[in-house]
């Protein structure tokens, strides 16, 4: 016959995070709120928007590829649509927004970040079956490249 104990609870190994919509469901405040006097007492808005996390898990899901843009072509109706055969190891279609930014002399050739794993979705009626990787500003939309030409279809690491 075993004696009986009382069980006691450890000491957590790691403190638990709580992300800002579990603080906000229990009432905290996710932190201190900076006025901007700039714009009459108004919240200053962050240079970098708050999202939502993803775990490292669901970011490893990612495939980011290296493409080379085969060919460039209009989509009929479209101001800012241009449809892409990008090489990928294998070609694909890709449409993306950048007309506007660049003319299709200067996108044939380039190598680009491209998501390679989005599932298909129909624009202007062309299946785009990826994303070519972009950030804007002031001053326009920058495609992401390479810094160094680099084999098409290689992951993204």
């Amino acid at each position: 016959e075993r004696p009986e104990r009382p069980v006691s609870l450890a000491p957590a190994l790691f403190p638990r995070i709580e992300d800002k919509q579990s603080a906000e469901k229990k009432g905290k405040n996710a932190g201190p709120k900076e006025l901007d006097p700039a714009k009459n007492g108004k919240e200053k808005v962050s240079a970098v928007e708050e999202k939502a996390c993803i775990s490292y898990e669901e970011f490893q899901k990612m495939d980011l590829r290296i493409g080379t843009i085969r060919k460039v072509e209009e989509i009929p109706g479209s101001k800012k649509l241009f449809q892409m055969t990008v090489d990928m190891g294998e070609e694909r279609t890709v449409v993306a927004g950048l007309k506007g930014h660049y003319d299709k002399e200067t996108l044939t050739g380039k190598q680009v970040l491209v998501v390679a794993n989005l599932e298909p979705v129909k624009l202007m009626g062309v299946e785009s079956r990826g994303m070519v990787l972009a950030a804007g500003d002031d001053t326009g939309l920058h495609l992401l490249t390479p810094d160094f030409e680099t084999v098409s279809g290689s992951k993204v690491k």
